[in-house]
């Protein structure tokens, strides 16, 4: 079957590319918009005008250069789908984020989370734990001591949260009770199994523990289970479904917001080394503990983890309305940040 002949558009865009230097066939173009990377080619420019809009171009010379033939851009992709909020895109990004959240049980040989309250059907669970944590590598590094190393290096001292914090997210004592509440939720994992699992990850703070357990008992004596009401107390599954019933709009605003914020962070931390203060103005928010140190910063590399990052945020901007509050708000300080002058000569010009 014989090639449809390149649009006049295509060929357009070919040709500014190609002006700038990069290289680029009317073939890629099409693939990437069988992606949905790029969007339909009626909607390259504005309204009423033959000149392509100025944000195709930038995607399609971000294209040239990064994506490569049989191989997937990754969570990267879901920025362009996010951006143009179209039923298409959006359920393109619905089904990445879905598979995303369901990685861990697919890559333990899990198809489907047993359910039920039976003896037979917890035990089943926790065995699914089990295999979830099989031949895994805990990463021992606490992200905060590492950044005042650095920031001491330059006379430079980080302000301290005022509430103790887990130095590390991924301690080995956490991922046998989080790997039972992503499968079973709050209620296959005791209170005190988690007490005793952050007593493990925090042994500098036993006070902050002792206070957790009293808050604990007052909320049950009381008739009230803290842990049942947390957005991650149905686990993998009440966060998939929270993503499966949110409209496309506020899918694709939360993803645009998380990945942007994600984007602004990445740019300043770049420009820490020379601009010290930045690092002592973003920790000294609540939200580098609540979202940049657990999740904010993506990793370069593998990129599945970055993936899974970002799905997490989208699933908490979406269930947890005060916290997606507080990123907005974080996301528009580092803004500020991003626009300030980069030094004193640079202010006094």
């Amino acid at each position: 079957m014989a090639r449809t002949k390149p649009s006049p558009a295509h060929l357009a865009l070919v040709q500014i590319i190609e002006e700038v230097g990069c290289t680029v066939t009317t073939t890629q173009l099409e693939r990437w918009q069988q992606h949905g990377w790029l969007p339909k080619t009626s909607a390259w420019c504005e309204p009423g005008s033959i000149a392509l809009r100025r944000d195709i171009l930038t995607r399609a010379l971000w294209l040239a250069s990064t994506a490569r033939a049989g191989r997937s851009i990754g969570w990267l992709g879901w920025v362009f789908w996010a951006m143009d909020e179209t039923p298409d895109t959006a359920e393109r990004l619905r089904t990445a984020l879905v598979e995303t959240l369901k990685r861990p049980l697919a890559r333990a040989g899990i198809e489907q989370i047993p359910t039920g309250n039976s003896d037979k059907a917890f035990q089943a669970r926790q065995d699914a734990a089990a295999k979830m944590l099989e031949n895994r590598r805990f990463p021992r590094r606490d992200l905060d001591e590492t950044l005042r190393a650095h920031a001491a290096e330059v006379g430079l001292e980080l302000p301290r949260s005022s509430a103790p914090s887990l130095p590390n997210i991924f301690h080995r004592a956490l991922m046998d009770p989080g790997a039972r509440l992503l499968l079973g939720g709050a209620a296959d994992v005791g209170t005190e199994d988690q007490l005793d699992a952050l007593e493990q990850a925090m042994p500098d703070h036993p006070e902050a523990i002792e206070h957790l357990r009293e808050a604990l008992r007052r909320s049950e004596l009381a008739g009230t289970d803290l842990l049942a009401q947390s957005p991650l107390a149905q686990g993998i599954t009440g966060m998939v479904r929270t993503i499966e019933t949110a409209d496309d709009r506020a899918l694709c605003h939360a993803v645009r917001t998380c990945t942007k914020a994600s984007g602004v962070l990445a740019v300043l931390m770049r420009r820490a080394p020379d601009q010290p203060e930045i690092l002592a103005q973003l920790t000294g928010d609540v939200m580098w503990e609540q979202w940049a140190r657990v999740g904010g910063i993506l990793p370069e590399s593998p990129a599945v983890v970055a993936a899974a990052a970002v799905a997490i945020n989208t699933f908490q901007y979406l269930a947890m309305p005060d916290w997606a509050a507080d990123l907005d708000r974080y996301l528009s300080f580092m803004n500020a940040l991003l626009e300030a002058p980069k030094s004193v000569e640079e202010a006094e010009e």
